[in-house]
């Protein structure tokens, strides 16, 4: 499976690189980075500083730094810390790995190389996305699938993260969510309604620091700042393994369950970045979702399977 990895890291995004990176059924063509969990310059850096430490062979490309609604977001430090990666020491970074051009345009042109082949997994604001339909709406219609960590639908009485009814990749860029939902490619949308199941507590990570080595252990240090606002905001015991979930579902979406419909992005006002699915089996329905493609939201998951393969596949 071809992917490109959209991505603004950030620690959750941390773990679904890693992940990527020992399945032999992914052939990883680009990393391409996104403004989101800290400055784009940050998330740049971090990308590189990851793919040199999971030795991965695939380039990383400079993605936005503004995004498409032109509202600025403060940086979500409290949550992955100034660095974008909970606080940890990173060293100067080899920027050898670091292809010239725009994420936009790399993503423009691997599904141009590649028709019907490429998938994209993008786990942060979906402004990249935005911009290279907005450049080449052909696109839609040459790229196998879309997989977002994004969006929050209400089951399980699951809404908003960083508002109560809006999800944070998506508040982000609502206008670039919203054209992205639009746009004729089969999305799937992974999420706050599946990703709070992925929950990695203290046991979990210390057994991924002893099992996986330097890498693991690298993780562990990372979620000490993470696992501080989960348990101190959301009460939880433990860190929420949101993006790791959107590689999951590349490889075993049997393991969901799924609704299907069209979706619209709230763009402003109160409600803004609320994700509003209108499920395929309603009769009639509101203008605005008529005419709009159909697209699969995760409704649940099995936990125990994901938590059980992202360990025994880091580990190998």
């Amino acid at each position: 499976m071809k992917v490109i990895f959209d991505t603004d890291p950030g620690i959750d995004d941390a773990m679904a690189l890693l992940y990527l990176s020992k399945l032999p059924q992914i052939e990883l063509l680009g990393i391409t980075t996104v403004v989101g969990n800290a400055s784009i310059d940050t998330t740049t850096r971090n990308a590189l500083f990851l793919r040199e430490k999971f030795g991965i062979a695939a380039p990383v490309i400079h993605g936005a730094g503004e995004t498409l609604d032109g509202v600025h977001k403060e940086e979500p430090a409290i949550v992955h810390g100034i660095n974008g990666l909970g606080e940890i020491d990173i060293p100067a970074v080899d920027e050898s790995g670091l292809l010239a051009g725009t994420a936009h345009q790399f993503i423009i042109d691997t599904v141009n190389a590649h028709p019907g082949e490429v998938t994209i997994i993008a786990v942060g604001r979906m402004t990249n996305l935005g911009l290279a339909l907005r450049q080449d709406p052909s696109i839609a219609k040459k790229v196998k699938q879309v997989i977002i960590m994004g969006g929050a639908f209400g089951y399980k009485g699951r809404s908003g993260n960083v508002t109560p009814l809006a999800e944070a990749n998506i508040h982000g860029d609502p206008v670039a969510a919203d054209e992205m939902f639009a746009a004729e490619w089969p999305v799937v949308a992974v999420g706050l309604d599946v990703t709070h199941d992925i929950l990695l507590d203290k046991d979990y990570l210390a057994a991924l620091a002893r099992d996986v080595g330097e890498n693991g252990e690298l993780l562990r240090q990372m979620c000490e700042h993470y696992a501080n606002f989960y348990n101190n905001v959301m009460g939880f015991p433990g860190v929420v393994g949101h993006d790791l979930l959107a590689v999951t579902y590349a490889l075993f979406p049997e393991w969901f369950e799924t609704r299907k419909g069209p979706i619209v992005t709230i763009r402003d006002g109160l409600a803004v970045g609320q994700t509003a699915q209108m499920p395929e089996t309603r009769k009639g329905g509101d203008p605005a979702w008529n005419g709009r493609p159909h697209q699969t939201i995760c409704t649940a998951v099995d936990a125990e399977k994901v938590l059980a393969h992202f360990r025994e596949t880091v580990s190998a």
